[in-house]
């Protein structure tokens, strides 16, 4: 069920993305924070909407996200040939760390959740030296089962966050983020995929040319082969938007 946004959007294939640039974004998600009330964002690339393209309850989920943020290259580039344009990229690696940033200001408390134990605190460690006065209050790893779920959703939940990171991989953690977000009653949940990753050191971002040629997918792929199945997707998302150019941006 798509719903009206208090900002404006651009359907790509039914998944309404944010025209707001970065600067918006954040002023938007200030005012979540002092809302109180919880705002599940969704940083999105095109293998994302592929799956919501094959999956109607993926699409449910995402349309139903409070809001959805361009992280993709190729999200901008399909807007662009659909005839309503961007304003650019907001990366969720970028957005967290304004996030974070302006947190300095506001005193708000942080949570990070996912990934493995070691990489998890490393990132929190890492984060609480880079932003002083942010508040770290908690983090925990992402290895855990669904019957784990209430204990988790009470640990986070006793840390009182403003603001909750989540790293779970690309097949569960918006769906999680989606079916949980009223029990954990956090303002702000923010899907951060491999962000921690980077954080940690764990893994290097791409250098600045992979960035400006706007290739750090292929970046990735040469760092993680494994990704290629995933990858798969790229190819299909650029022969539908040219087959489909009319209808790329129309509300689906």
């Amino acid at each position: 069920m798509n719903q009206t946004k208090p900002f404006p959007t651009v359907s790509v294939f039914g998944v309404p993305f944010s025209k707001m640039d970065m600067k918006d974004t954040v002023k938007y998600l200030t005012e979540a924070v002092k809302s109180g009330k919880p705002h599940q964002v969704i940083t999105a690339n095109p293998i994302m909407v592929m799956t919501a393209e094959n999956n109607p309850e993926y699409k449910a989920m995402m349309q139903s996200a409070e809001i959805i943020v361009p992280d993709g290259t190729g999200i901008v580039w399909a807007a662009g040939v659909g005839g309503d344009p961007l304003e650019g990229r907001v990366t969720g690696f970028d957005l967290l760390h304004e996030l974070l940033r302006v947190g300095e200001t506001y005193r708000w408390k942080f949570y990070l959740l996912g990934t493995t134990a070691e990489v998890i605190q490393e990132a929190a460690n890492r984060l609480q030296m880079q932003y002083p006065a942010a508040i770290i209050c908690g983090y925990r790893d992402g290895f855990f089962g669904p019957e784990e779920d209430a204990a988790v959703i009470e640990e986070i939940r006793a840390a009182s966050p403003d603001i909750l990171f989540v790293a779970r991989g690309a097949d569960n953690q918006e769906p999680w983020i989606a079916k949980h977000k009223q029990a954990l009653q956090v303002p702000v949940v923010m899907g951060v995929g491999g962000s921690f990753d980077i954080i940690s050191g764990k893994l290097k971002r791409a250098p600045k040319v992979f960035q400006k040629l706007r290739l750090e997918w292929f970046y990735r792929l040469l760092k993680e082969p494994s990704r290629y199945k995933r990858m798969l997707a790229l190819p299909k998302f650029v022969v539908k938007v040219l087959r489909e150019r009319e209808n790329v941006t129309k509300t689906s």
